[in-house]
């Protein structure tokens, strides 16, 4: 009985299932790594919020990364990828354009950043082996990810309605701005600054944008601010599991081939996250005589951070040193300034996203700056000629730090611009009496009904009747 090839392996120049340029290995890493990062967010960042917050905002925590997920899709295939990996419009800006044709996702995939030096070509753009398909997806993850992290640090406070509104305005004026400027040829990609694969795109940002959200939102109540034990310390454990091991994609990936330096990025991945979670602990053992469960998160957090910038760029020793340095600086940012600092002390910052992200990736990228091997450096940047003050090229460490700035400043200033525009229209905090209430007034909803206390009168969920059956209710 003769057989039938199926389509999907026929391969000819003529096919456009499988056309000649097609690598399937690239391609199936590629999305693997795109389903990685995306699962980091969806369902990593989901549960573990809905785990580490109060029980009254479990709900309303988890739903806030699970919105943000869904809500940067239709932004990204319709503007916000052309934004970031298109055309230049502005040396910090590519043109807007349409992510979702046919003709455009299945050619090969191609970034426009070429390099240029001296006004010549140095490198020309990036063309892997894949469909633009592949790269949309890849690049929506990381997005999509960015602004789930910036959620931490408005938790348990900020409006659903200001919330479902800022996402897609803070992909479109700030994300994007980062990640051409930084990744698709804009003006700091030209200049020559290392990001690997987003320890200021999408760490420095959501850091530096969260503190500022958190400011402008305002604080929690008090009696959260002042007891704001986790729910589920379990549950909290899985989703940074998932995060942590989600990385191998974060950084694995972003070669856009499954190479050498891949290889290299998921092991120095983690390297420093483990280095950087043991450091942690003993920190806390030292000061606090025993260990914390919470704190060996955010040392798991830090690590995965400050590798992040360097990962396919410098070698097994230096992402042990980024390790211990991501385990102790941010621990004492954290334990010991944020107590000390009246700034630090004023803005809420709920789950702590300015030292594991803000602090940590500006580490990362500084020292990247300087541990950077140039054999390493010439498998993955469009300049054979970068690398790392140790290794002679002592001006990259500076580069780093302006980068860092330039992507700070971004996003304190437009985070603050769309928050104040949206705060025109609607309340950026929700009411004192619904904050009391938690994911009930936010949602009508809660996450957890217990033996003896699932039995409840029907809420109207309208005006006063709502809040006057929901305040009788026995506490959960």
């Amino acid at each position: 009985m003769a057989s039938v090839v199926p389509a999907a392996y026929l391969n000819s120049n003529t096919s456009t299932i499988v056309p000649e340029w097609l690598n399937k290995g690239d391609n199936a890493w590629q999305m693997v790594s795109a389903t990685l990062v995306g699962m980091q967010g969806m369902p990593g960042l989901v549960i573990l919020y809905a785990g580490i917050v109060k029980k009254k905002w479990a709900l309303n925590s988890a739903f806030m990364a699970l919105y943000a997920f869904a809500a940067v899709m239709p932004c990204w295939i319709l503007w916000a990828y052309k934004m970031s990996f298109g055309h230049r419009l502005l040396p910090l800006w590519a043109r807007a354009g349409l992510a979702a044709s046919q003709d455009f996702l299945t050619n090969q995939a191609y970034l426009p950043a070429t390099y240029y030096h001296h006004g010549s070509v140095e490198t020309a753009a990036v063309q892997p082996w894949y469909p633009m398909a592949t790269m949309v997806f890849f690049q929506y993850a990381f997005a999509a990810v960015t602004v789930i992290l910036l959620a931490g640090s408005v938790l348990a406070r900020m409006s659903i309605k200001a919330w479902m509104a800022f996402v897609p305005l803070w992909i479109t004026f700030s994300y994007s701005v980062g990640a051409f400027s930084i990744w698709g040829g804009g003006f700091l990609f030209q200049w020559g600054i290392m990001d690997y694969s987003g320890g200021y795109v999408v760490h420095l940002a959501s850091g530096a944008a969260g503190f500022t959200a958190a400011y402008w939102v305002g604080p929690r109540l008090k009696e959260d601010r002042d007891e704001f034990p986790p729910n589920n310390l379990l549950l909290a454990l899985a989703g940074a599991g998932i995060l942590w091991m989600g990385w191998s994609g974060f950084n694995g990936g972003d070669p856009f081939a499954a190479n050498v330096d891949s290889s290299m990025a998921v092991l120095n991945t983690h390297i420093c996250a483990a280095t950087s979670l043991l450091v942690w602990t003993c920190w806390d053992v030292m000061f606090f005589k025993k260990p914390s469960v919470i704190g060996a998160i955010q040392g798991m957090i830090t690590g995965l951070v400050c590798i992040t910038p360097a990962a396919g760029l410098v070698q097994g020793w230096a992402a042990l040193i980024m390790g211990i340095v991501s385990g102790t600086v941010p621990w004492y940012t954290m334990m010991v300034l944020s107590k000390r600092i009246p700034l630090l002390q004023k803005v809420d910052d709920t789950l702590g996203v300015f030292h594991t992200h803000a602090v940590a990736g500006v580490l990362g990228g500084a020292l990247t700056g300087l541990f950077a091997q140039p054999d390493l450096s010439s498998m993955f940047l469009p300049n054979p000629s970068f690398k790392g003050a140790f290794y002679g090229h002592g001006i990259q460490f500076v580069k780093q730090l302006v980068g860092a700035s330039f992507i700070i400043g971004w996003n304190v200033v437009v985070t603050s611009i769309i928050l104040l525009v949206i705060r025109v229209v609607l309340p950026l905090r929700m009411p004192d009496e619904e904050l009391l209430i938690g994911d009930d007034a936010a949602h009508g909803e809660e996450a957890y009904a217990l033996a003896g206390q699932g039995q409840r009168e029907k809420s109207t969920q309208n005006g006063n009747n709502f809040f006057a059956e929901t305040r009788n209710l026995s506490p959960v």
